[in-house]
């Protein structure tokens, strides 16, 4: 009872911050495009949309660090994605994942271009040289972790697409086999 009592109060939630149809028609900075965000193509759950909102959702919340949820919008537009998926994946990166992301990414970067540090004195000398060095450093470190997000991006939209395709799959074999039984049962 306990379970049912806890899954009721996540889909009212869900329910109370999903975004709608009439939410979107009414948002006066969407009125240019509301003709195509209001679309029923969009808003149902599919076996194609539903991967898609997913992938689209992933991939947005690795590449824009703010806004995410708009460009995830948008890119599920001409991908035919399920709209409220894909603005929902898109928190897998939100204010208190981000640093460890940031870490992962600038990982994975420095991974994929192989850089290591130069060992070596730089050019100048002095009291700049200490600047210098730290905006290489931030430089550096910036350019790793923008190539991470991206890598990332890419490998965990596609990985998204797929497992949320095999679990869609799993759920409506589920679904099938007590729909079966439950006609065999009545015979």
């Amino acid at each position: 009872m306990g379970d049912k009592k806890h899954q009721k109060k996540s889909t009212n939630w869900l329910d109370r911050n999903m975004p709608t149809r009439e939410g979107l028609g009414k948002n006066k900075y969407l009125k240019p495009f509301r003709h195509r965000f209001l679309r029923s193509e969009l808003w149902r759950f599919t076996r194609r949309s539903v991967p898609r909102g997913v992938a689209l959702g992933i991939f947005a919340g690795f590449i824009v660090p703010i806004g995410q949820i708009f460009l995830a919008a948008f890119l599920a537009l001409p991908a035919r994605a399920n709209m409220p998926v894909a603005a929902l994946t898109t928190f897998i990166t939100n204010p208190f994942t981000f640093p460890f992301w940031t870490y992962v990414a600038y990982n994975v970067g420095g991974f994929i271009l192989r850089i290591e540090r130069l060992s070596g004195e730089p050019a100048s000398s002095g009291q700049d040289s200490g600047r210098l060095q730290w905006f290489e450093w931030l430089a550096e470190g910036a350019g790793l972790t923008a190539i991470g997000f991206l890598v990332m991006a890419i490998v965990f939209s596609a990985l998204g697409y797929v497992v949320s395709s095999w679990f869609w799959t799993r759920w409506i074999m589920r679904k099938r086999r007590r729909r079966s039984k439950k006609h065999a049962s009545r015979r």
